[in-house]
């Protein structure tokens, strides 16, 4: 297999602000890397995957509460008016690792850009603005202590 950004953020064979926030048997979430923004989480399955029709039963049966988890997560704590999820599995131009980047849109953020959804997005990785690690450590730190708390709720 080529070299897989998604598996060397996870591995640690390059460095990820705020490290793993996250784990369960199937499923990572981290603070995205790139220009979404402060608060942009990344789901993805711990195995190398480049489709969702790959995915074990275990896989998928876990995808659908952590997703609402971390959307919950990323909402409370940032007070976004929307929280996008969606699908990326491309590096490159070529099937890539899939993950689910869950990101916190604000009303500042759609008027600054003129944008919503996936051009907001576009118009994010145009201006090539990534957030302060430090901010970023910060935020990580709060959801681990969230999703502490939601883990908790969830086998309690």
């Amino acid at each position: 297999m080529e070299s897989c950004i998604a598996c060397d953020l996870s591995t640690g064979d390059v460095p990820l602000p705020g490290g793993t926030i996250y784990r369960s048997r199937s499923w990572v979430v981290e603070h995205c890397v790139g220009p979404l923004g402060v608060g942009s989480l990344i789901v993805k399955p711990i195995r190398h995957v480049t489709g969702v029709d790959e995915l074990t039963e275990d896989e998928a049966v876990e995808l659908g509460p952590l997703l609402i988890g971390t959307s919950t997560v990323v909402r409370e704590l940032t007070g976004a008016e929307q929280v996008y999820n969606c699908l990326w599995s491309h590096a490159g131009g070529r099937p890539g690792h899939v993950h689910y980047v869950v990101q916190p849109v604000t009303r500042e953020q759609v008027t600054r850009f003129d944008a919503s959804g996936p051009e907001l997005q576009t118009a994010m990785f145009a201006a090539g603005e990534s957030p302060d690690p430090e901010q970023v450590t910060t935020f990580a730190a709060q959801a681990r202590e969230r999703f502490a708390v939601l883990d908790g709720a969830a086998t309690a």
